[in-house]
């Protein structure tokens, strides 16, 4: 391919490439997408890590923004092979001595497991829940005039607010602020940064939009279904090829990145302005992840039974110890009781495990770089709300902050989610620039999880990237 032209070549095949790929492939143009690894998919990939028939997410697990993200469903991605499987409850967040917080599709289910703080929850979300479509649109996309004006200067009166101070002032009793908080960790920030609220928010409202969905078969189908509509739309794409310098690439009009802001600076560093290589090199990735995938010979034995009921089980406890673990994390400190996201597959998706054996899909946050062994640490936590879990290992595979770099470049430091959305970053990523997605180099894009509107499987990135392309080419 490298003596071919064509109008436009992406690095790399994550959830936002594949997005650009198919928007400028649909458009006309000839689009080579070019991928590190042997398959595409980024994030979205899917392997026996532990035991034969036993299949794990490596990245990517859950998938709200994929299921809800405007673009995906412009896509119909479910004629692509997609299936989506839904739980009964989007998540469970146990507690102490105490039945777990069930957040579930109805906001007024989930208000009356809150007591006290029932009526005020469903003040809050009650509006949101009820245009949840709005308030995607609006959120996920580059900073601009809001399609919903009225809503989103709701949501941003509201979302402006650091985590902790909003959930002190609203509610009242553990459980609420307990649901709120495992939702606002998603940041991976601490939870007196501005805008914690929103993240809080957002989490909370798509999962009144819908019961958060896995995909059949692991996160692999969502880029098999991806890569099917970008095939089928004349694009192309080369496989096992890193590209380190723009020499390797053959020729083309535009080319697109869609990796962190580092191979953006390191591979196009002599076709952008030093100036500009030394601000994308200055970008904040914030902490990273350890992760552990479990092959279980049951379910999960949950205190409460009622968390099999979710894709999603949060655990972390109070909002209080799950605030300190993640200002520890963002200290550089690894914390001794961390919060840690588990989901479980298998529970909704019998193709993901041998007949009556598990899978379970768990990580915690650790300062950037840090390659400690979080497993003992992991495993404590959930056997603290699932007594007996231990005894139901039958095998494990973790992956620290440096094997997740290795296994992708744009991990930096083990940060999964494209780097850290502080208010620094969280509308000028990776650089403040009127497009986001354009540099000094007119020829020149970038499209990943490092621009607006961040991090997930949801393709947003890619999609108004590549609107900016296409305005490009139709200029040149």
């Amino acid at each position: 391919m490298k003596d071919k032209k064509y109008d436009v070549v992406i690095i790399g095949s994550g959830p936002n490439g594949l997005a650009a790929g198919i928007y400028l492939s649909q458009a006309g143009y000839s689009v080579l997408i070019i991928e590190a690894a042997e398959v595409a998919g980024g994030g979205m990939r899917t392997k026996e890590l532990t035991l034969p028939d036993f299949k794990h997410d490596i990245c990517a697990a859950v998938h709200p923004m994929g299921y809800l993200s405007p673009y995906f469903q412009s896509l119909q991605l479910e004629n692509y092979g997609l299936e989506w499987i839904f739980p009964e409850i989007s998540v469970a967040h146990p507690l102490d001595d105490e039945p777990a917080v069930l957040l579930a599709k109805s906001v007024k289910e989930t208000a009356d497991g809150l007591g006290i703080d029932a009526k005020k929850y469903k003040k809050i979300l009650t509006p949101f829940a009820n245009h949840a479509d709005w308030l995607i649109q609006d959120t996920l996309k580059p900073l601009g005039l809001p399609k919903h004006p009225l809503l989103f200067a709701l949501f941003g009166l509201r979302g402006i607010l650091p985590a902790q101070n909003f959930a002190n002032s609203v509610f009242k009793e553990k459980r609420a602020k307990a649901l709120f908080a495992g939702c606002t960790a998603h940041s991976i920030l601490p939870f007196d940064k501005l805008f914690t609220t929103a993240i809080g928010l957002t989490f909370l409202t798509t999962a009144h939009a819908v019961n958060w969905p896995i995909a059949k078969g692991g996160s692999q189908a969502i880029a098999d279904a991806l890569l099917k509509c970008f095939l089928t739309s004349g694009g192309e794409i080369q496989y096992n090829t890193l590209i380190e310098d723009v020499n390797q690439l053959p020729t083309h009009s535009a080319l697109m990145f869609d990796t962190d802001p580092l191979q953006l600076a390191n591979i196009a560093a002599n076709l952008l302005p030093l100036s500009y290589v030394k601000r994308l090199k200055k970008f904040n990735y914030g902490p990273g992840v350890f992760k552990i995938d479990y092959a279980l010979n049951g379910p999960i034995p949950w205190n409460d039974p009622n968390c099999l009921k979710a894709s999603t089980v949060h655990v972390g406890g109070t909002m209080e110890e799950i605030a300190k673990s993640e200002k520890e994390v963002w200290e550089g400190k690894v914390s001794e009781k961390p919060f840690v996201l588990v989901t479980q597959q298998s529970q909704f998706d019998d193709t993901r495990s041998p007949k009556g054996q598990h899978t379970c899909w768990a990580y915690c946050h650790v300062p950037h770089g840090n390659s400690q062994d979080m497993s003992d640490l992991i495993e404590n936590q959930i056997e603290r709300f699932a007594k007996g879990f231990k005894e139901t290992i039958i095998a494990k595979h973790s992956i620290n902050t440096k094997q997740y770099y290795d296994y992708n470049k744009n991990y930096l430091g083990g940060a999964v989610t494209g780097g850290a959305v502080d208010i620094t970053q969280l509308f000028t990523r990776p650089v403040g620039r009127i497009d986001p997605y354009s540099t000094p180099n007119p020829k020149i894009f970038i499209c990943s999880a490092s621009t607006p509107p961040g991090g997930g499987v949801h393709g947003m990135n890619g999609f108004y990237a590549a609107k900016s392309v296409l305005k490009f080419l139709k200029n040149k």
